[in-house]
């Protein structure tokens, strides 16, 4: 975004500057328009009652992840919050999605992995778990999430539930 907004590519002297002012603005206002998705606090509920794990991957670093964790009361019952900085690696690597696969304590194959964007579905797809592509989310006008090859497409938050087996 700096890049596009300044005209200016990572390596320019002024960069890190630029960045940290970001930072530091985007931390102070982080929780004004923070909002969870209509959908998403019943949904986990449902997941809940069912005893069924689930948490977040995100590329957002740790640093804003736990600001927003600690204000929404919904990543209370979450399992995993893996951040931007967790590990080496961001998605669309798989490596954030393993991660979060072994601090739930599962397999890969056993989890289903959601998301807003083609990178989402990537990281899924390479770390083995079954992909869904969040229509509701942050798509843009541009994308084209039938061209993602995600395992299937929800229009709601609520429509995972007629995706997962609940025998």
């Amino acid at each position: 975004m700096l890049s596009v907004a300044f005209g200016i590519a990572p390596d320019h002297p002024d960069f890190p500057g630029l960045r940290e002012e970001f930072f530091a603005n985007y931390e102070n206002c982080i929780h004004d328009r923070t909002k969870v998705f209509d959908g998403v606090p019943e949904l986990v509920e449902a997941l809940t009652q069912r005893s069924l794990k689930w948490g977040v991957v995100t590329n957002k670093v740790t640093r804003f992840t736990s600001l927003i964790a600690q204000r929404v009361a919904l990543f209370e019952s979450a399992y995993t919050i893996v951040s931007g900085d967790s590990t080496p690696y961001t998605k669309p690597h798989p490596a954030p999605l393993l991660e979060a696969v072994s601090q739930l304590g599962c397999a890969a194959s056993e989890c289903i992995y959601v998301g807003d964007d083609v990178r989402d579905i990537e990281a899924g797809r390479a770390a083995g778990m079954g992909t869904v592509a969040a229509l509701y989310g942050y798509l843009g006008t541009s994308a084209q999430p039938s061209q993602w090859g995600a395992d299937a497409m929800i229009e709601t938050p609520l429509d995972l539930l007629n995706l997962l087996r609940l025998d």
